[in-house]
């Protein structure tokens, strides 16, 4: 096992073929193997073990990669991300917990494979929350199967992934949108209907610009004449927090005033509550804790 270990893997971002020869080349372990490099990562970060329980995997991660190929990225990318989630796997996996490597570490693997295809597969976020990804892998596997969705296949998946309908429409529109280049990509009709043709730039419109400068104008007023209707030691606190650079912290304003930190807190709570009711045209506030 020694000599395999010692093989150079390249790089999946080379040739793909030949790093999925090379980890192929790699033995697998056994289930005393793997459980006695696993208690010596664990007591003595010992990183060769680390090493060889990574390597010995690599075949696994190709596997998980190869089934997200319809995602239109680069497989060699996928098998990346998907090692980065093998090797956390590693670092957390616990041999007393009678699971074996593999079966621990499809879970790692697929999260960094899944985040690395939502932040890729198009420009604008298709999702954010974990229902929303949950959907996302979920509605595009029986999309490749069903094409357009029927009212009652809708109401089937919603109800199969805990869902509203109206999140299976919403997310079923953002798999059926593609991206568009503001500027077009300079061939045919793609560069006749870019946006850049048709939408206008409205921020330096004379309205416009007098209208921003005079709401400014009176946000500022506004503030100054809410600040003057705090005491001094409320004033200087909301100032010196928020208002100037450098900003103070509770802690350097506790020891100036000698009060406490929650002190501080509580009279700038109730600074901004006042500010808020002075104010005629309120401008956002920062959120306190």
């Amino acid at each position: 096992m020694a000599n395999a270990l010692n093989l150079q893997v390249p790089s999946p971002l080379g040739s793909l073929d030949a790093y999925i020869e090379a980890v192929a080349r790699f033995p697998l372990l056994s289930e005393a193997e793997e459980a006695d490099l696993a208690r010596r990562l664990q007591r003595s970060n010992d990183l060769e073990a680390a090493r060889q329980l990574v390597l010995s995997h690599l075949r696994f991660v190709v596997r998980v990669a190869r089934g997200y190929s319809g995602y239109g990225l680069a497989q060699g990318d996928l098998i990346q991300e998907g090692n980065l989630g093998l090797m956390k796997a590693v670092k957390r996996f616990d041999p007393e917990r009678g699971v074996r490597l593999v079966s621990f570490a499809v879970h790692w693997v697929r999260a960094e494979i899944h985040e690395f295809i939502l932040r890729n597969w198009r420009i604008v976020k298709v999702a954010t929350t974990k229902a929303q990804r949950k959907l996302f892998f979920n509605l595009r596997s029986k999309k490749q199967e069903l094409r357009w969705l029927n009212a009652d296949q809708i109401r089937q998946i919603a109800q199969d992934l805990g869902v509203s309908e109206r999140d299976v429409l919403t997310m079923e529109e953002r798999l059926g949108g593609a991206d568009v280049g503001f500027e077009g990509n300079g061939e045919g009709e793609e560069e006749c209907n870019a946006p850049a043709l048709y939408l206008e730039d409205r921020r330096f419109e004379p309205q416009a610009l007098l209208e921003n400068q005079e709401s400014q104008r009176r946000r500022h007023r506004d503030l100054k004449d809410g600040l003057a209707e705090l005491d001094e030691r409320a004033r200087d606190i909301v100032v010196s927090r928020w208002l100037v650079e450098p900003k103070q912290t509770l802690h350097e304003l506790a020891d100036k005033y000698e009060i406490s930190a929650e002190r501080v807190r509580q009279i700038e709570k109730s600074a901004f509550e006042k500010l808020k009711g002075c104010l005629t045209a309120s401008p956002e506030l920062p959120q306190t804790a």
